[in-house]
């Protein structure tokens, strides 16, 4: 039997999203303003939703080309948020990135409309860019936010 789950309104993640721009990127960090980086501005809009974090993820590296064969992102995201199919992705998803063709997916980011990506990357932070061919390529898994 398929759990079904409620999501949260697609326009507060937006909004809680946007709350997150101009925070300067810092590795494994979760702080609006201070520093975050993709997973921890997802952690934020959560903790911002739910008030608390389900659980304290582990230690993780930088490296796009992991080779564990693990998809730890993805299951994690499948753990504690609604899977949908990529092509019903609205704004407000998190949406899941493989950067390396045979790499696990280790980017996220919220799409806004426009189409359009919140993200934070290393270069610039927090950012609002247009959700472009490139970065639909890299697209793998699309979520929502549980109610």
């Amino acid at each position: 039997m398929v759990e079904l789950r409620a999501s949260v309104d697609p326009a507060l993640v937006v909004a809680i999203a946007e709350s997150w721009l101009g925070t300067p990127y810092l590795h494994q960090a979760s702080t609006r303003g201070l520093g975050t980086d993709c997973l921890g501005l997802a952690r934020g809009i959560w903790r911002d939703l739910h008030e608390a974090e389900p659980i304290s993820p582990p230690p993780y590296t930088r490296d796009w080309g992991e080779s564990s064969g693990r998809e730890v992102m993805w299951e994690a995201a499948r753990t504690f948020l609604i899977e949908i199919p990529m092509g019903a992705a609205e704004p407000g998803a998190l949406i899941l990135f493989r950067m390396v063709a045979n790499g696990p997916a280790k980017h996220c980011g919220i799409l806004v409309s426009g189409p359009a990506l919140i993200h934070a990357r290393e270069t610039t932070g927090v950012t609002r860019e247009p959700f472009t061919l490139p970065w639909r390529r890299r697209a793998v898994a699309a979520f929502l936010f549980p109610g």
